[in-house]
């Protein structure tokens, strides 16, 4: 991962992956998912590449705050105990990806379950009217949570179905969108879907390319409860959702907005990207065989490139090197996003360092639907979804959101 060459702010870690988590992590105390002292102190000292240690130090700083959570619960403190448990499911979530990483992934299902309970917690005590829905999607459903604003009627059923990107966690999407979106009278319903949190590790449903045949049964879904105004549903997609959503609305056009926070055309690129092109003409040339050998022999070199790869591709369900770059390779819109006929906001950050150019890409594409949204190192807003910049973030999306359903602004 390379940061942007303009102004920056200075590493927390010599590990640039590292990095961007700890950014990512102290962004979420703009909505109090992290407190930026426990998240600094908890990886203080951690090598650059003692991925155990990496793992360890998130899951103590998430049990510790659970443990902290469930004490002020029990004395009947309820904020403060919401608070916790907020920040310890967040904290977990971050464990639990890095957990994904490891070869030795015994961890993984117990990590999940105490990033679940204390998620599960929060809803329990958090003074927001939330409710616990199953929204119905290919024979099953889908587990979900809709949020009521405590204010701000006037929205009159403003609703903003939020979806996260391949590996982020509820308590994320909470700093990320559901908060801000709640301060200015939105309802907000985000979701598990395909290859997301509990639908992959318990369920073992991985991703699906085609989002349409999910957004569809969602806004199906929302659209008839109480207090949602069918024609003011608009759609947020955090990272790779940011392709979800725009693939839906190829096909589903009954949202009224959506945002894309960044704009991603086609997710396979920030795989193949970076591949030798040796190997990318053996994938081209339907090599399958060869290219595996050849991926398998590379990546015994390669230990920290074979930890992503592993952590990666566990959504996409596939078993061989090739055929889960074939099957990343379905996730494009390349040919279809011209079909898009609903208002667009576009995320542009200064430094995208996974899907680099494709915003402009995504604009270029529609460009009588699309605004293009820059975000700079100057603001401390660069890099994938401004992870530092999440409050200035959330001005800019909802206050374009609030335009597009014909809300008044905020006096």
């Amino acid at each position: 991962m390379k940061h942007a060459s303009g102004p920056s702010i200075a590493a927390f870690s010599s590990n640039p992956d590292y990095d961007f988590v700890i950014r990512t992590a102290i962004g979420h105390s703009v909505e109090g998912a992290a407190d930026p002292g426990e998240v600094l102190a908890a990886v203080s000292g951690i090598r650059t590449h003692d991925h155990n240690g990496w793992f360890t130090a998130w899951r103590d700083l998430g049990e510790r705050t659970l443990q902290l959570a469930r004490s002020v619960a029990s004395a009947g403190h309820r904020v403060s105990a919401a608070e916790a448990y907020l920040r310890a499911s967040a904290y977990l979530g971050v464990a639990v990806n890095a957990q994904s990483s490891l070869k030795e992934s015994t961890e993984l299902a117990p990590t999940f379950a105490l990033q679940c309970d204390a998620w599960e917690a929060f809803i329990d005590h958090t003074a927001v009217a939330v409710e616990r829905v199953a929204i119905p999607y290919d024979g099953g459903t889908l587990p979900g949570y809709f949020f009521r604003p405590n204010a701000r009627p006037d929205r009159s059923g403003a609703t903003l179905v939020a979806v996260n990107g391949s590996d982020g966690s509820l308590a994320g999407m909470w700093a990320s969108c559901i908060a801000a979106g709640l301060k200015r009278g939105y309802n907000v319903l985000v979701f598990d879907g395909p290859g997301q949190q509990s639908q992959l590790f318990d369920a073992g449903v991985p991703f699906r390319p085609d989002w349409e045949s999910v957004l569809t049964p969602v806004f199906d879904f929302v659209s008839a409860l109480d207090g949602v105004d069918a024609g003011r549903i608009a759609l947020y997609g955090i990272s790779q959702g940011g392709y979800w959503v725009c693939r839906a609305v190829t096909v589903e056009h009954r949202y009224a907005a959506v945002v894309a926070d960044p704009g991603v055309v086609d997710v396979s690129t920030s795989w193949t990207d970076h591949l030798p092109k040796n190997l990318t003409k053996l994938l081209d040339e339907g090599e399958r065989k060869k290219f595996d050998q050849e991926m398998a022999f590379g990546l015994k070199f390669s230990p920290g490139i074979e930890r992503t790869w592993q952590f990666r591709a566990r959504p996409y369900g596939a078993k061989g090197y090739s055929e889960t770059l074939e099957a990343v390779r379905a996730y494009s819109i390349t040919d279809t996003a011209s079909s898009i006929s609903t208002p667009l906001l576009i995320t542009d950050p200064e430094g995208e360092q996974f899907w680099p150019g494709q915003s402009e890409q995504l604009a270029a594409l529609t460009p009588n639907m699309s605004t293009l949204l820059k975000f700079t190192a100057a603001e401390g807003a660069n890099e994938h979804c401004q992870p530092l910049a999440r409050g200035l973030t959330a001005q800019r999306i909802f206050d374009w959101l609030d335009e597009r359903l014909d809300e008044r602004p905020d006096q």
